[in-house]
């Protein structure tokens, strides 16, 4: 494989590992999984909400980075560029 899918792989690992930690960091709207582990338990902790939004806007971006990298992978495999 050439240097183009190695360097995608890495960045779909790095995103794929920052994207799990910043879901799992966003705070439990209620009635979910969250609230069962203790969510429920810091509701009136948590952040605030300028963080927030910055993690909103944190996750969707790398989520789109990402989403992009499958798809770069994706073309790469099928059309062996």
């Amino acid at each position: 494989m050439d240097a183009l899918g190695i360097a995608l792989q890495v960045v779909l690992v790095i995103t794929s590992i920052f994207l799990i930690l910043s879901i799992l960091m966003h705070k439990g709207k209620g009635g979910g999984l969250s609230d069962m582990f203790g969510g429920g338990l810091s509701s009136s902790i948590g952040s605030s909400g300028v963080a927030e939004r910055n993690l909103n806007r944190i996750t969707i971006g790398t989520a789109l980075v990402w989403a992009t990298s499958i798809v770069m992978l994706g073309l790469l495999q099928k059309f062996g560029i």
